[in-house]
């Protein structure tokens, strides 16, 4: 089992002791997507560490843009508990990375793959994303090498 993985299962147990209701129920949502996403395809398996990442952050992806579409319609306190529930999976992920950091990390990887035009936009993606490993948004990294391709 991925130390992660075991990771949420004992803050899960933790915060049901606690009787901290929102991050028992996010905990319970967040293991109940990594073992959806263990599941998923022909055969079951193990996610490894990078694996169950990749499904927390889709997760607080999830939460950021529900907290953004109940903000827009009014409805403050569905936002607010998603944005809460997205800080506790926020503890789970690697800090992200500064605009600074992205635009020379873009710049190191689109130099070292000898990218420079707008018409290589998806080895430009796919080298640019190589090189920031889930350390930040997608779409922040394409406005960046959007720009630099400019």
């Amino acid at each position: 089992m991925s130390t992660l993985k075991t990771q949420l299962e004992t803050d899960l147990r933790d915060s049901m002791k606690a009787r901290d209701e929102l991050t028992t129920s996010t905990l319970r949502m967040a293991i109940a997507a990594v073992r959806t996403a263990e599941v998923a395809g022909k055969q079951a398996r193990e996610l490894t560490d990078d694996e169950v990442l990749g499904v927390l952050t889709k997760e607080a992806k999830k939460r950021r843009e529900a907290a953004d579409a109940f903000a827009g319609a009014g409805r403050t306190e569905a936002a607010e508990k998603e944005q809460a529930e997205e800080r506790i999976l926020t503890r789970y992920l690697p800090a992200q990375l500064s605009d600074e950091e992205i635009v020379a990390i873009v710049t190191e990887a689109l130099t070292a793959a000898g990218i420079t035009e707008k018409s290589q936009m998806g080895p430009a993606m796919k080298a640019a994303q190589a090189a920031v490993a889930g350390r930040a948004e997608g779409g922040r990294v394409a406005a960046e090498v959007r720009r630099q391709l400019g």
